[in-house]
């Protein structure tokens, strides 16, 4: 599966493109504008995306990797 087919997957089950996960992570203070908040560990990051979006372990990751500035 493609790093993009990962980011569709997660629209279609939540509902949320990457930036808006990108934007809500920022929100909850896990994220910046360039990466994951100082201290934050990915970790952190996927267990919020498999708590509150039901994501699996990978496409948390992708999220993760899209936050961190991968964009294919």
């Amino acid at each position: 599966m493609s790093f993009q087919a990962y980011l569709d997957n997660v629209e279609t089950k939540t509902g949320k493109s990457a930036d808006d996960m990108k934007a809500l992570a920022i929100a909850k203070g896990l994220a910046d504008a360039d990466d994951l908040a100082p201290g934050v560990k990915p970790g952190a990051v996927i267990d919020w995306l498999k708590g509150d979006f039901d994501l699996g372990h990978g496409h948390a990751m992708a999220i993760v990797a899209y936050i961190k500035g991968k964009r294919n």
